[in-house]
């Protein structure tokens, strides 16, 4: 797992993210500075129309109004500018948090399938979806108000300086107060936001297990106990949430008390120094219109600081994906034999899923073009590894695969797998159509094509009692289907795309005996003159195979015909009258 980062360097990644829009970031930064200008003239200019009212009877009208004509434009400007540094700030902040989120996913498809199996799916999915928008509201009130907020605060001080240098001080004095406030409390909250946005993580990865397996769920009576879990959960996330949101919001309230501070210390010198004669009581209006206008940005600030904690908190998680170490990278000039005959070669093979429990150790293997492999033997042998291995969604920790005599590393995993064709006993649908699905490997294959694939499938019957056929619409996950139609349909998909090596992993496990006498015989048909490897529990079904590897603890126990394993009454021969003993 990668480090955990401190919030200023995942605020350097973002930076990092923010600099491809740096002409919209310049003109909002052109808009936010022509919306503070604009709307700190206008105290100057009610200051100035309130000086036109000298006492009762002497009123100079007409240069007031045009004062008020003067504060109307600059309002109008202000609204202007405002309203267009909205739209571009909204359209920056989303375009952002789309490149992380492609980012993240497209780095999700490159990462090896180890740190896949070892963290939740609901996890991963709430950091892409869920952290992103949190992110995004951060960044969209960073932009919003961020920007807006130190201008203010910049402008206002040069303008009260322009106007008593002496009040000004005044001011700048009780700053820091504030800013030493508001550092205080973020800093704290940002370790509560990591916990809470950790937890958040772990509530959905229960409820996409518990939704996902919800009738296993119910088959073994476990609701009462997931429900617990997810109390449990529930409750940790609700006392992180109150405990983050409590610890930020006092920011907001702390600093309004410091600005409330500097307001009135403004007030008092700005009377004493007005009785003095020192500045018009029209000036002093404007001055505190400003004192105001300078307090309120920071209870902004504040509150966008506490904003900001929760999305770098929620963009660390989003980072720590993008930042592991993705499957090694495919060879600058990568081999692939053309046409691919199907020689496999395994030599001195070592392979382990955790370094401190071997699995594999020196495993060697020759196979012939258009050989059929069947490999047997207990749960947890290795039977499905070696699959795994083959087609390089792992890769040895020691030896080497070939493939017509090149090593499998010096390919690429997309020609690799490109002549291979795979069906495991776990079955894989997109939502889509059952016309999308049988052409997935085949995108452009016609309608004949796709509909041949199904009938050497023997799915075409039932496809055709469907209520829109070939164009039915499935469920992600085919969950409107048997979980022998969707294997079914898995087998079609690789028959369209008639590869050069055929993977059988338990391919017909859900389908009843006699569909499985039917598909036998068209995979019989199909694996001619292709090398296939079969993973098998029913030895009945492979007694036709050129050579069986009997596994166990991750070695070859024995490999022969069906015939010669028989007659060497070894393990294989045990293996056999067990299941047919009577």
């Amino acid at each position: 797992m990668a480090k955990q980062e401190r919030p200023m360097e995942i605020l350097n990644k973002v930076l990092l993210r923010i600099r491809r829009y740096w002409p919209g970031l310049i003109l909002s930064l052109i808009l936010s500075t022509v919306y503070v200008v604009m709307t700190l003239y206008i105290p100057i200019l009610v200051g100035n129309a309130i000086d036109c009212i000298v006492s009762a009877g002497q009123v100079d009208f007409g240069q007031m109004g045009i004062y008020l004509k003067k504060v109307a434009l600059c309002a109008l400007i202000a609204a202007l500018s405002q309203w267009i540094m909205s739209e571009l700030n909204n359209r920056m902040t989303y375009l952002i948090s789309r490149d992380i989120r492609n980012e993240a996913f497209q780095h999700i498809q490159k990462l090896p399938l180890s740190y896949l199996d070892k963290h939740p799916q609901g996890d991963l999915v709430s950091r892409v979806v869920a952290d992103v928008d949190t992110f995004a509201d951060g960044l969209l009130m960073g932009f919003t108000q961020l920007f807006t907020g130190v201008m203010t605060i910049l402008g206002t001080l040069v303008f009260m300086v322009r106007l008593q240098w002496g009040i000004a001080l005044v001011v700048v004095c009780i700053t820091p107060l504030s800013l030493l406030v508001a550092n205080f409390i973020a800093r704290r909250t940002y370790s509560m936001f990591q916990l809470q946005t950790r937890t958040r993580g772990e509530q959905t990865s229960l409820i996409d297990e518990a939704i996902g397996n919800i009738k296993v769920v119910q088959a073994f009576g476990h609701e009462e106990a997931t429900m617990a879990q997810f109390d449990e959960i529930n409750g940790r996330l609700s006392k992180a949430s109150i405990r983050a949101t409590f610890f930020s919001s006092m920011v907001n309230p702390a600093t309004r008390f410091v600005n409330s501070l500097v307001y009135a210390g403004v007030g008092l010198t700005g009377a004493l120094v007005a009785m003095a004669g020192g500045i018009t009581v029209g000036n002093l209006t404007s001055f505190l219109n400003y004192a105001n206008q300078y307090t309120k940005p920071f209870n902004e600030i504040s509150g966008v600081v506490t904003e900001l904690q929760n999305a770098l908190a929620c963009a660390g998680r989003v980072f720590e994906v993008i930042q592991e170490a993705a499957e090694a990278p495919d060879p600058e000039v990568p081999q692939c034999p053309d046409p691919l005959e199907g020689r496999v070669e395994i030599r001195d093979l070592d392979f382990s899923y955790r370094k401190d429990q071997p699995l594999m150790r020196g495993l060697n293997l020759s196979v012939r073009p258009g050989q059929r492999i069947a490999i047997v033997g207990p749960t947890g042998c290795g039977k499905t590894t070696l699959i795994n291995l083959l087609m390089r969604f792992y890769d040895p920790d020691q030896g080497e695969i070939f493939l017509d005599g090149v090593n499998t590393q010096n390919m690429t995993r997309k020609s690799l797998r490109r002549n291979v064709g795979m069906v495991l006993q776990d079955t894989w649908l997109k939502a889509g159509t059952i016309r999308e699905n049988i052409a997935m490997g085949r995108p452009d294959a016609t309608e004949e094509e796709i509909i041949a694939a199904a009938r050497q499938a023997h799915a075409h019957s039932f496809i055709r009692r469907l209520p829109q056929g070939y164009d039915t619409v499935i469920t992600e996950a085919g969950e409107n289907l048997s979980q022998g139609q969707k294997q079914l349909l898995c087998i079609a998909r690789v028959m369209l795309c008639l590869p050069p090596m055929l993977f059988l992993d338990e391919a017909t496990s859900s389908i009843d005996t006699r569909t499985e006498v039917r598909i036998q015989k068209a995979f019989h048909t199909m694996m001619e003159g292709r090398t296939s490897f079969i993973v098998a529990h029913r030895l009945s079904t492979i007694q036709e195979a050129d050579l069986i590897l009997v596994m166990g603890n991750g070695q070859i126990l024995e490999q022969g015909t069906h015939q010669e394993l028989l007659q060497r009454r070894g393990f294989y021969a045990r293996l056999y009258q067990s299941q047919f003993a009577h």
